[in-house]
């Protein structure tokens, strides 16, 4: 079985492409979410870099959100909060990068991984990218990842994908809600428009889609703590026996 990873590369061109891996449907550890933070923080800092394309290996998943395996393990509310907090450092590197970040959503997306494709400046998608947020049907909520698709979807979808969450949102419907820029037929579709964009971004002014990043991120400069406290009220949850129970359930199906 291959191994999880997070690795960049840079081209010729200047598109650094950082693309992460797990064996159980490109689900995140902890390990795997402080890896991915700074890749995004190093690339974002490299002068190499022009533009940044976020992407994961696999077909069918996009990124199945947090770590079961490590959920089930946390005892204690130091633990949860540390974990938890792993989705917020990858936000707001996504968020804190001088560059534009473009998402390749390959496959469905579920709690953390939306929460990832929201964070990206421009997300590409395919029709089999549908999205969830089930994190209320396993006895915690969206609450590190809730900002950053608050604000990309508004808040009537958002309360949507939070309170339905056992149910898919197709790949058209978070276009039509704004997560989605452009959704495709096919990965191949969607990766020529990847690259033709990308190539684009390379040969722009840096400076300008530096000032441009920071005038769409206004407003933003306090999630370094809001989202850590976001994932205190996640890791208080997680120790609930609601919330041990549901997630126990949720992984023997």
């Amino acid at each position: 079985m291959q191994e999880a990873f997070v690795r960049t590369t840079i081209n010729e061109a200047g598109i650094a492409t950082i693309t992460f891996f797990h064996p159980q449907s490109n689900s995140m550890p902890g390990s795997q979410l402080a890896a991915l933070a700074a890749e995004i923080e190093k690339a974002g800092n490299n002068p190499s870099a022009k533009v940044i394309v976020l992407r994961s290996e696999g077909e069918k998943a996009f990124c199945a959100g947090a770590s079961f395996d490590e959920l089930i393990a946390i005892k204690d509310r130091e633990t949860g909060l540390k974990f938890f907090s792993g989705f917020a450092h990858v936000i707001n590197a996504m968020r804190k990068a001088p560059k534009f970040i473009l998402a390749r959503v390959q496959g469905k997306a579920v709690g953390g991984g939306v929460g990832i494709a929201s964070a990206a400046d421009y997300t590409f998608a395919v029709k089999s990218a549908s999205v969830k947020l089930s994190e209320l049907a396993v006895g915690i909520g969206p609450f590190v990842v809730g900002p950053a698709v608050e604000r990309k979807v508004g808040t009537s979808a958002f309360s949507q994908l939070t309170i339905n969450a056992t149910e898919w949102q197709s790949a058209d419907w978070a276009r039509e809600k704004g997560l989605y820029a452009d959704v495709f037929e096919t990965s191949e579709a969607m990766d020529a428009a990847i690259e033709a964009l990308a190539n684009k971004l390379a040969t722009s002014n840096p400076e300008a889609m530096q000032m441009l990043k920071g005038i769409m991120w206004e407003g933003t400069t306090h999630w370094d703590n809001l989202l850590l406290a976001r994932a205190g009220m996640s890791g208080t949850l997680v120790l609930s026996d609601f919330t041990v129970n549901a997630i126990n359930t949720f992984k023997q199906k």
